[in-house]
C-alpha cells in the first residue's frame, strides 16, 4: 500500500498520477500508459473525487453530492452503477491494477495498486 501512495501526485499543472494512470483535471482527460480512456462526465467526476483523495474512504453520501450535486435519495444506487462502469474501463485499460476498493457500509477509496502477477 505505501508504494501506491509514493506513485499518486497532484503537479502544478492539476494532473493526478497513480502508477500508469493519469487523471487531468484541467484537460478532463485519462490517460492510462498514455492512451486515452473515453469516460463519460459523471465519470470523470467520480475518478477525479476519488483520485484527488488516495487512501481515504469516500461515503457513497458525499460522493454523490460532489458528482450529483445534491442530496442523494433514500435507496439510491448510483454512485455504485457508476463505480462499477468505471472499474470496469479502468480494468479494461490497465488489467493489471486495481484502483478503487469497495469498504461495505462505509464507502469507496481510491487504492491503486498493481495486481500479483
Amino acid at each position: 500500500m505505501e508504494a501506491a501512495k509514493s506513485q499518486l501526485s497532484d503537479s502544478a499543472d492539476h494532473v493526478l498520477k497513480a502508477g500508469p494512470l493519469e487523471v487531468r483535471l484541467d484537460q478532463r482527460t485519462v490517460l492510462a500508459d498514455g492512451r486515452g480512456i473515453v469516460l463519460t462526465v459523471r465519470e470523470f467526476h467520480l475518478l477525479a473525487v476519488l483520485a484527488s483523495r488516495p487512501e481515504q474512504v469516500v461515503s457513497r453520501e458525499e460522493i454523490y453530492d460532489l458528482v450529483w450535486s445534491g442530496r442523494m435519495p433514500e435507496h439510491d444506487r448510483s454512485v455504485d452503477v457508476y463505480v462499477s462502469k468505471l472499474r470496469h474501463k479502468l480494468e479494461s485499460a490497465l488489467p493489471h491494477w486495481n484502483f478503487i476498493q469497495t469498504h461495505i457500509g462505509f464507502g469507496y477509496c481510491f487504492s491503486p495498486k498493481p495486481l500479483a502477477s
